[in-house]
């Protein structure tokens, strides 16, 4: 189902908490939002859609994946850069790694572990920094 994008820094500056199997539903509204906000964005967090759950969604050019409690576990080459947000106006800079390591669980709850480069390093990081409070 498609929901309203939050724009609370009060809702959106609080840490998630995990997910468990019971919040596969939040992934597939996620799908649904991110489907619904296409030309305006890439990557979405559960805070974003009202949930304080441990969920991202990251465009990955043909796919959309969406990541339960997802990790990053190794990032290298740091580097500067401006980005927006869906729930906030105008850009801010912020610092980014160009290579990721997340493990996250994905809709099977099977454990998954990627590497990540540019942009859609960037995205996931991004959307990890939503699930602990913290705002560009």
């Amino acid at each position: 189902m498609v929901k309203q994008i939050v724009r609370d820094i009060f809702f959106l500056g609080q840490p998630s908490k995990p997910a468990t199997k019971a919040d596969i539903q939040i992934g597939k509204d996620l799908q649904d939002t991110l489907q619904a906000n296409r030309e305006r964005c890439v990557g979405m967090a559960a805070n974003m859609i009202g949930v304080r759950k441990n969920i991202i969604i990251v465009n990955m050019g043909f796919i959309d994946v969406v990541m339960f409690n997802p990790a990053i576990v190794s990032k290298h080459d740091m580097y500067e850069t401006e980005e927006g947000c869906l729930s906030l106006d105008g850009v801010r800079k912020t610092t980014r790694y160009q290579e990721i390591e997340v493990e996250y669980y994905d809709f099977n709850w099977k454990k998954q572990r990627q590497k990540l480069s540019g942009w859609t390093a960037q995205i996931c990081q991004h959307e990890i920094d939503h699930l602990s409070g913290k705002i560009i």
